[in-house]
């Protein structure tokens, strides 16, 4: 397993993006944890903005999967994101100290994870945009990049995941398909 912190710097803006992915078969507690980290990456980006309202509601939402078996992370879910080498960026952010009101056009990460010292870490981080439509706010990915869905145990998902996971890739691949050449639009496909 790899994990893979990565991000670009632009004059309008910064990117910060996190997969992990597998290269071998992977044990079915690995699998669990990965697929419990989805759950919570999942939780954040379905979350109803008006009635959570800050980060430290939306965190409690976001680790739920892991802490219903004992497990947790360190750090926060998501923070603000800036520009010019300031991708750690508040006042907004999603964590368990954070109270502050999110609002349209806010820009945050959504990157629950875990780490076992010495042995695997998994975390999926998206950049996610605050956006009104009609009277609700709603996270919108800002971040195409597949999920590698060789780690996940489908039967732990429910429908509304499951959902998400295929609208999500299919979105990727609509926004990225235009840049990539035949056999790399094949691949690309493969991941819906």
């Amino acid at each position: 397993m790899l994990l893979l912190d990565s991000g670009g710097q632009y004059k309008w803006g910064t990117t910060d993006v996190t997969r992990t992915l597998c290269f071998s078969k992977v044990s079915n507690r690995v699998k669990g944890i990965f697929t419990r980290v989805l759950k919570g990456h999942i939780a954040v980006v379905l979350s109803n903005i008006k009635k959570e309202r800050n980060g430290h509601n939306i965190d409690k939402n976001a680790r739920k999967s892991l802490n219903s078996v004992g497990l947790d992370y360190r750090h926060g879910t998501g923070h603000g994101v800036g520009a010019f080498l300031n991708v750690h960026e508040g006042p907004q952010g999603i964590s368990k100290n954070n109270y502050v009101k999110l609002k349209e056009g806010m820009i945050l990460s959504n990157e629950p994870g875990f780490y076992k010292k010495n042995d695997f870490g998994i975390r999926i981080e998206n950049l996610v945009f605050i956006k009104k439509i009609k009277s609700k706010l709603l996270f919108e990915n800002l971040t195409m990049a597949p999920i590698d869905k060789d780690l996940v145990n489908f039967k732990m998902l429910n429908k509304e995941e499951k959902n998400y996971l295929f609208k999500y890739h299919f979105n990727v691949y609509n926004n990225i398909s235009p840049f990539l050449n035949k056999n790399e639009k094949k691949w690309l496909a493969k991941l819906i």
